[in-house]
């Protein structure tokens, strides 16, 4: 699956901002090292905010899941 990448000043750009109304975008961390700033493709294609029409140019990148943290050891 591939998402658009995003830089950080972009990511934080886009925290809060519609891409349509009631729909916000929702920039996540991949599980790469460094960690991506990304957002999905539905994302991209479904933006229609005129100050975000830029996020359709996005390269875009295969995903990677982050590893989830471990549990604590239960007793």
């Amino acid at each position: 699956m591939q998402v658009g990448q995003l830089t950080i000043e972009e990511k934080d750009q886009l925290v809060g901002q519609t891409l349509a109304p009631d729909w916000y975008f929702n920039p996540v961390e991949d599980g790469n090292t460094p960690p991506n700033w990304v957002i999905s493709t539905q994302e991209m294609d479904n933006c229609i905010n005129p100050d975000f029409l830029w996020v359709k140019d996005l390269p875009l990148i295969e995903w990677v899941a982050p590893i989830p943290p471990p549990f604590p050891p239960t007793e």
